[in-house]
């Protein structure tokens, strides 16, 4: 490795520039250094007067040496393949990807010249240091090796040992925490799982391509990569996901769904498998259910004041059809079952049909969809009717079948809650009337619809504010004059370098009153129901969006993003 021959600043220089450190502090660093044999840079971070960060930024300054947020996909997994585990381990570095001759190194102390001289050695490469933060190189060994492990004839004869690790799993719980000991491929498969629960995933994909497996987390809706096991593991895993969810892992020609519920982390998760056949092999998909992330309390759902109003009015009606619409993954289910929390009590009956349950209420008696014998949520509902219902909710209105008996049962005395695949609420309405539903019969059920999206938070670690030029300000509504700062995130390693941690609602809401009424009995067009909203003054998704950005919760281009569709 080459070592830059231009004159550069000390180490104290800098940090006394920037502020950083005082000369009393950079007298007692020197006496440190001398005393214990240690590098100046490490004395200080180590007595706690300026934190690694801002040691690392100094550093690069110092020695011309690029500084990064270490995270997966910012590595290539062939790279680090160059140097093995254990050596990565004792020499603290991590391989990040290689040009030609040269092998870039993640590493947090860029001055250990006989570190980078044994990896040209092993790997034959010039290496080019790289600063990183210690504890994120030593996270991201873990997780860029993980597996590694597997080797071709295991592969071959993975089967035997599926059968035999899982005579041992009791019931149909896996405690995937005290396993750690257990194969190459279990490993993995426990270590994927136990970061996603860790990371707040709501799925995670597992997919194979020509060369390569990868595995991506989907988190606030965004999908990152954050592993690349080889292409022959690739088979393994999906075999043990099939064992543990109970399916056929001989069957690879047909989709498969089934369920793995895991505890791990001292809290139990459910997970829901899919597997799709493609050119390459199964694509598995796993969407994690989290009761401990899930929010079954309305006052929890971030609607602002108004609306949260409007929701709790809405649920206090006796009867009458309640919709929640929206994309898919924009939250829906969410939104009923703390409807139904806020509702639930000895005095009711509540019934729920639902494909699949995905969360477990007490006191309410809730019932799983099953086309395959035909049990369709039609069917269901006609049962439930029978059944002395108070409350019902309707996982999702699909069809003609369902919407009529969902109405009926809304107009006989019973409150109703269902969701609808719709961009924004007054499409409810024109969804309903174009199933075949009969406009007087639905202006008399409907007592309201609530329209809804899911935008990414600004994440607290990394934010800033700046002032908005005068287009944002006026498309914002901000007055001319008035000083309003915006935030936004520059991304950091705890938002995957997005800017963005965590997700909130945005809610539009549309009771039905008389007027309202009026127009669904003369089977309104899209047109006509937009106009009633205008005049009515009804807050939508985007001015309830464009209300959280004047907050400094979120940015235009996130509400843009997510409301683009409504």
């Amino acid at each position: 490795m080459k070592i830059s021959t231009k004159p550069r600043k000390k180490l104290g220089e800098i940090l006394l520039e920037r502020e950083l450190i005082t000369e009393e502090q950079i007298a007692e660093a020197i006496c440190l250094q001398a005393q214990f044999g240690k590098r100046m840079g490490q004395v200080i971070v180590e007595r706690g007067w300026v934190s690694e960060e801002d040691m690392l930024a100094v550093l690069s300054e110092q020695l011309d040496i690029p500084h990064v947020w270490l995270r997966p996909g910012l590595y290539d997994p062939e790279a680090v393949f160059l140097l093995g585990k254990e050596t990565a381990r004792r020499l603290e570095v991590l391989p990040l990807f290689k040009v030609r001759s040269q092998l870039s190194v993640a590493t947090a102390d860029p001055q250990a010249l006989p570190r980078f001289d044994e990896i040209e050695t092993r790997t034959g490469l010039k290496v080019r240091p790289v600063l990183a933060r210690r504890g994120d190189i030593r996270k991201q060994i873990e997780e860029a090796y993980a597996g590694t492990g597997l080797v071709t004839d295991y592969v071959e004869d993975l089967e035997e040992s599926f059968e035999l690790v899982e005579s041992v799993i009791p019931d149909d719980f896996t405690t995937i925490d005290e396993m750690a000991e257990g194969s190459p491929v279990i490993n993995l498969v426990n270590a994927v799982i136990q970061r996603a629960v860790r990371e707040g995933a709501s799925d995670i994909h597992i997919e194979p391509s020509r060369q390569k497996c990868r595995v991506r987390f989907r988190i606030d809706g965004v999908l990152y990569e954050v592993m690349s096991p080889k292409i022959e593991m690739h088979a393994a895993i999906v075999s043990r996901l099939k064992v543990i969810a109970g399916l056929d892992i001989a069957e690879r020609r047909l989709p498969q769904d089934g369920r793995i519920q895991v505890s791990t982390q001292g809290r139990v998760v459910d997970l829901r498998f899919s597997s799709l056949p493609g050119i390459f092999g199964e694509k598995v998909v796993l969407r994690v259910l989290d009761k401990n992330q899930s929010i079954l309390d309305v006052e929890k759902l971030g609607m602002t004041g108004p609306n949260l109003a409007s929701y709790k009015t809405l649920l206090a009606k006796n009867h009458g059809l309640i919709l929640v619409t929206g994309p898919t993954g924009s939250g829906k289910s969410t939104t009923l079952y703390a409807a139904i929390n806020h509702l639930n009590s000895l005095e009711k009956n509540i019934v729920t049909i639902e494909d699949p349950v995905e969360y477990q209420v007490d006191i309410v008696n809730q019932n799983q969809v099953k086309e395959a014998i035909g049990l369709s949520f039609a069917k269901i509902l006609k049962h439930v009717l029978r059944q002395d219902p108070d409350i019902i909710m309707v996982g999702e209105i699909r069809e003609r079948e369902t919407a009529e008996i969902a109405v009926q049962a809304a107009l006989t005395g019973h409150l109703v809650l269902s969701t609808l695949h719709t961009n924004d609420s007054v499409g409810a309405i024109s969804r309903l009337l174009d199933m075949g539903i009969e406009p007087y019969l639905l202006s008399s059920a409907l007592v309201g619809v609530i329209g809804q999206r899911l935008v990414r938070t600004i994440c607290p670690e990394c934010r800033t504010t700046f002032l908005p030029t005068k287009e944002l300000a006026a498309t914002l509504g901000i007055d001319e004059g008035e000083t309003v700062k915006l935030t936004r995130g520059r991304g950091c390693p705890n938002c995957y370098d997005s800017g963005f941690k965590g997700r909130m609602g945005v809610h539009e809401i549309l009771p039905t009153d008389s007027a309202l009424q009026s127009l669904m009995s003369s089977n309104p067009t899209r047109e006509d129901l937009s106009a009633y909203i205008r005049k009515a003054g009804v807050k939508t998704l985007l001015d309830d969006g464009y209300e959280r950005v004047r907050a400094g919760r979120t940015t235009i281009e996130e509400i843009s993003r997510a409301v683009s569709c409504a």
